[in-house]
């Protein structure tokens, strides 16, 4: 199941190209990506997602794919509009953003929970629930919740899993970072921390 740290990735907003931002996420302890880039050809992203899937296999990380097709893998994340029911699918996650959403959940395995903070990402997307938001609505969800939006330091990360999340979804603080291995590694800590995790090696010492 998600937790810790996921990335959601952006190849428009990231400072580097995109595999080599995930690279450097999972250097720094990531082992959730969400490959999200709709608007790839099918056959570009369907490339892409085997390159992520390399660089995630060799620490035995996860691809799950934005939209209901799992592009050869088995882990998708849907959009809280549908499909419904979800599809088949090995691991099922879905967005939501309140509780008439969360009550429409089925057979999912995961939600995320969106925007916990303002984000720069949406900007004007809301309003954001904060961490009180958040811990109302993780507790009224019958799955594990990731929080997202606006997630950019550690101490955020803190007060999203002290409001029940098992981890946080961040998109800008890592693609945007002038070096995405270092923001992921603090990030990635204070997440394990939080949750009474060991740090693994990679992020052990970060802030």
């Amino acid at each position: 199941m998600p937790s810790g740290v996921v990335l959601l990735t952006d190849r428009r907003v990231a400072r580097r190209p995109l595999v080599e931002v995930v690279e450097a996420a999972v250097g720094g302890g990531v082992r959730w990506v969400v490959l999200r880039e709709k608007d790839l050809p099918p056959a570009a992203r369907r490339a892409l997602a085997v390159e992520l899937r390399a660089v995630l296999a060799e620490v035995d990380g996860t691809l799950i794919v934005a939209g209901p097709d799992p592009l050869g893998g088995g882990a998708v994340h849907l959009p809280a509009a549908g499909p419904y029911p979800p599809p088949a699918a090995g691991l099922v996650g879905r967005s939501c953003h309140d509780a008439g959403e969360l009550a429409r959940l089925s057979t999912e395995d995961y939600v995320t929970l969106s925007p916990v903070f303002p984000t720069s990402t949406k900007p004007g997307y809301g309003p954001p629930l904060h961490p009180d938001g958040l811990r109302e609505l993780t507790g009224c969800s019958p799955v594990p919740v990731l929080a997202l939006g606006g997630i950019e330091h550690p101490e955020q990360v803190r007060a999203c899993v002290a409001a029940g999340a098992t981890g946080v979804a961040v998109l800008g603080a890592v693609m945007r970072a002038g070096d995405p291995g270092e923001v992921a590694a603090a990030l990635t800590a204070a997440a394990h921390r939080s949750t009474g995790r060991t740090p693994t090696a990679t992020t052990e010492g970060a802030p």
